[in-house]
């Protein structure tokens, strides 16, 4: 049996690094943290107690070819403290968006995309809205 503490990081590839970093850094308003100097350029963000990392690996079989918005494509979500915000602030950065405010799911969620297709959900629980 495997007993787990948490979810450590999420790693996405991405084909330019200094657009990624405008999208994750700016858009998303992420905190990036320091890095170890690998041999191959990316970023590393904090994300409460865990981490995302950018790899930049152009020919990477996870770059999505179709960048069309999907809430069933593969996507990591991240918990956001307030929804309404939250959506007016993608909006006012002309991000499209995938906006599933009544989900099934319990939460209310707004699907975006990075520059390079990676799919990204921030969300509310529902019973913090009401």
């Amino acid at each position: 049996m495997i007993k787990y503490k948490g979810l450590h990081h999420v790693s996405l590839s991405v084909t330019n690094l200094e657009r990624a970093k405008n999208f994750y850094s700016n858009i998303l308003c992420l905190k990036e943290i320091q890095r170890p100097n690998f041999d191959f350029p990316g970023a590393w963000y904090e994300v409460d107690q865990q981490q995302l990392h950018l790899i930049v690996l152009p020919s990477s079989q996870t770059i999505r070819t179709d960048k069309s918005l999907s809430s069933r494509e593969g996507h990591f979500a991240l918990r956001v403290e307030n929804y309404s915000d939250t959506l007016a602030w993608l909006q006012k950065n002309n991000i499209e968006i995938l906006d599933r405010f009544k989900s099934k799911s319990g939460f209310a969620q707004i699907f975006c995309a990075d520059p390079d297709g990676n799919l990204v959900e921030l969300n509310v629980d529902r019973k913090d809205l009401e």
